[in-house]
C-alpha cells in the first residue's frame, strides 16, 4: 500500500515536472521589455454594452471587449516541434502565474476604481504574432455637453494608454477590424443603446497624451475612444418641456378676470409662479452643477418672467381702476391678452434656436 502511494507521489510530481518544463517552453520568462523600438500594437475596442450613462457625475459605464496585436519574434517557435499550431494562455491564472513576456498593459487613463476584468486571453502564433484579448467592465468619467438638454447629443470620450510605455517604445495605432465590427454590432442589437438614449456612432483615433509622471515630459502613444449617443428627448418633452407650456397658458386666465379683482389675479398668478419654481428644483436634482444654461433652464426662468410680469400687469391695471380709468384698463388687459402668449412663444422659440 505505502509502496501505491510513493508511486502515485512520484508519478504526480513526474506530471507537474513537466508541465513546469512545457511552461517554460511555452514562454520564456526575463523577456519584460518591448521587443522593438518603438512596437506597433494594433489596439481594438468592441463595444458590447453601454451599461450606464451618469449626468449627474457625468460617468459612463460600458462593456468592452479589448483586442491587441503586435510582433514579437522572440516568441516564434516551431509548430511541430512544440506540437501545437498556436500556444494558448486562458483565464487570470495562466495569464498571470504562465505567461512571462511582454505585453501592454492597456489603461484606461480616465477611469474611476479598477473595474471588472471578466476574462483574458494570449495566444502566440509560431511567427511571433502576438493576439492579447479581454472582456471588461469598465466606469469612464468624462465631461458633458448639456447647453441643448433634453435636445443634447453627448460625445463619451475614453482615453487609453500602455501603460509605463513611452512613445519611443510603444506606438498603438487603431484595428479597424475591430472597429468595424463594434460598429455593425451595435446597429443590429438594440441591447447596446440604453433608456433615453440612442448610440449614433463609435470611433477611435490615434494621437500623443503628454502625461508627467515623474522627471521631465515625455510623450505617450494614446486612442481615444469616442462613443456619440443622442437623447430620446420625447419622454422629457412630455412629461416636463409640454406641461410647462401648457400651465403657462393656463395662468393667463388672469386676463380675463375682472380688471379691479386682484386678489384672485395675483393667486393664479402667485400659483403659476410656485409651481414653476418647483419645476426648478426638479430639473436640478438630474443635473450636474454647471456653470452654464440649459435649454430647459431658459425655459423655465423665461416662463417664470412671464408670469412675472403678469402680476405686475395686475397690479397696474388695478391701480387704472382705482383711478376711475376702467375702460382704459379693460382696452390694455385686452391687449396682452394677445401680447402675452405672443412674446412667450416668440421667446421659446427664440431660445431653441439658440441652444439646438
Amino acid at each position: 500500500m505505502r509502496l501505491a502511494r510513493v508511486g502515485f507521489l512520484l508519478g504526480l510530481l513526474s506530471i507537474m515536472g513537466s508541465l513546469g518544463l512545457n511552461a517554460q517552453r511555452a514562454v520564456e520568462p526575463g523577456m519584460p521589455n518591448p521587443p522593438g523600438s518603438p512596437t506597433e500594437v494594433k489596439v481594438g475596442v468592441f463595444l458590447a454594452d453601454i451599461i450606464d450613462v451618469d449626468e449627474l457625475n457625468e460617468t459612463f459605464e460600458v462593456e468592452l471587449i479589448l483586442t491587441a496585436e503586435w510582433m514579437d519574434p522572440r516568441l516564434a517557435f516551431d509548430p511541430e516541434e512544440e506540437g501545437t499550431p498556436v500556444k494558448l494562455f486562458q483565464g487570470s491564472f495562466q495569464f498571470n502565474e504562465i505567461y512571462a513576456a511582454w505585453w501592454p498593459q492597456l489603461l484606461f487613463v480616465n477611469q474611476i476604481g479598477t473595474g471588472d476584468l471578466n476574462s483574458v486571453k494570449i495566444s502566440i502564433y509560431p511567427n511571433g504574432r502576438v493576439r492579447y484579448l479581454d472582456q471588461r467592465s469598465v466606469l469612464l468619467e468624462t465631461p458633458m455637453e448639456l447647453r441643448a438638454f433634453p435636445f443634447d447629443r453627448q460625445r463619451l470620450v475614453a482615453k487609453i494608454v500602455s501603460f509605463g510605455d513611452y512613445a519611443d517604445e510603444v506606438r498603438l495605432v487603431v484595428d479597424e477590424r475591430v472597429l468595424g465590427a463594434s460598429e455593425e454590432y451595435a446597429e443590429t442589437e438594440t441591447r447596446v443603446n440604453i433608456a433615453q438614449w440612442k448610440l449614433s456612432s463609435v470611433e477611435m483615433e490615434e494621437g500623443l497624451a503628454n502625461f508627467r509622471y515623474y522627471g521631465g515630459n515625455q510623450h505617450f502613444s494614446d486612442l481615444t475612444l469616442t462613443i456619440e449617443l443622442e437623447r430620446k428627448s420625447g419622454n422629457l418633452i412630455w412629461k416636463v418641456i409640454l406641461p410647462l407650456i401648457i400651465l403657462v397658458l393656463l395662468m393667463w386666465a388672469v386676463f380675463w378676470m375682472e380688471e379691479d379683482n386682484l386678489s384672485d389675479r395675483l393667486n393664479v398668478a402667485f400659483i403659476g409662479i410656485l409651481t414653476i419654481v418647483a419645476y426648478q428644483f426638479l430639473i436640478d436634482g438630474a443635473m450636474p452643477r454647471i456653470d452654464y444654461f440649459t435649454f430647459t433652464d431658459a425655459v423655465l426662468l423665461y416662463s417664470f418672467l412671464v408670469m412675472c410680469l403678469a402680476i405686475f400687469q395686475s397690479l397696474w391695471l388695478y391701480s387704472l381702476c382705482k383711478k376711475g380709468k376702467k375702460e382704459t384698463a379693460e382696452k390694455v388687459d385686452l391687449v396682452f391678452r394677445w401680447f402675452f402668449p405672443v412674446i412667450y412663444f416668440a421667446g421659446v422659440v427664440a431660445s431653441y434656436y439658440y441652444y439646438i
